[in-house]
């Protein structure tokens, strides 16, 4: 997409973090913007900021695990600006923990906005596009949909976030083969982000009434330790992923990453599996942090 003047945006997970800087950066490129997220006073704020800059904007309160409420957006959309060419499927949670300790609303809640949020928004957002395309010869149309580097890891602690991450990296690469098989003037980025503060780690906010959750276990208590810690210590910001994005966009670019450094990770995994070999320590150039869980999930046992 060489063209944002004027464009259409529809941004998911929009009230914060990535999808915040993701509207502001489109903002500053003069584009119609559709703000998605299921906290309304997130969606209140970022809507002024944006208006009170000149944006033109539509703010709708979504939760994108349920089909009918991304159709919604969808029509929504069309219904005020009438076109659209730019979707980020972007809304995510997180929880963490070892395997067996999830209860299944834990993997319900998670599955139901990383995996079949991004689902329902290629479905339902690629059709439209499709349609928008045949009657502008001149359409230009990209996804983006908000991954991370654990879609290519498999780390401790990590199982029900790491799951969804990897099935968005294989959905967004199968929509990338079928968009160039049939030459649609559509195309498509995965983010890969390694640790960058947004608000992800305080996702159980919004964790929906009718899937309770339940005490947090000495795992779970560590894991979120870690990742906080980890997190704070980022000198990549969501406004750098704003940045790095567009200019994937502009430049068609489908593989997006934060932290070039961590594709070493990425590449023992691949040696594991073309080698037969048992999966590597992820921790094995970082002994300390398995010795850190270890130890505070003990800690945390003794609470």
């Amino acid at each position: 997409m060489k063209t944002f003047d004027g464009r259409v945006a529809v941004i998911t997970g929009a009230g914060s973090g990535f999808g915040r800087e993701f509207a502001l950066k489109a903002a500053r490129l003069k584009m119609k913007i559709v703000l998605a997220d299921i906290q309304e006073n997130s969606l209140y704020f970022i809507r002024e900021d944006l208006e009170d800059q000149g944006a033109e904007v539509l703010a709708i309160q979504c939760d994108v695990s349920d089909k009918k409420q991304v159709q919604a957006l969808a029509d929504a959309t069309m219904e005020r600006y009438g076109n659209v060419h730019l979707v980020f499927n972007n809304a995510g949670v997180s929880s963490s923990g070892l395997i067996w300790e999830h209860t299944h609303e834990d993997w319900e809640w998670v599955m139901g906005v990383n995996v079949w949020g991004v689902i329902h928004g290629v479905r339902i957002f690629t059709n439209l596009m499709l349609e928008c395309a045949k009657h502008d010869p001149n359409y230009e149309g990209h996804i983006v949909n908000t991954a991370s580097m654990a879609g290519f890891l498999s780390t401790p602690l990590s199982s029900i976030y790491d799951t969804t991450k990897h099935a968005i990296v294989a959905l967004s690469e199968c929509l990338y083969q079928d968009l160039k098989l049939v030459e649609a003037p559509i195309h498509t980025s995965v983010i890969c982000p390694y640790f960058v503060p947004t608000g992800i780690s305080q996702s159980a906010r919004n964790r929906p009434a009718h899937l309770p959750s339940s005490e947090p276990t000495a795992s779970q208590k560590a894991a979120q330790f870690m990742i906080e810690r980890a997190i704070v210590s980022s000198k990549v910001s969501a406004r750098d992923i704003a940045n790095l994005t567009f200019e994937a966009i502009e430049k068609e670019q489908f593989y997006i990453y934060s932290h070039p450094g961590a594709l070493g990770l990425v590449k023992d995994r691949m040696d594991d599996i073309l080698k037969q070999q048992n999966p590597s320590d992820p921790y094995k150039t970082a002994p300390h942090i398995r010795t850190m869980l270890l130890n505070k999930m003990a800690e945390n046992a003794k609470d």
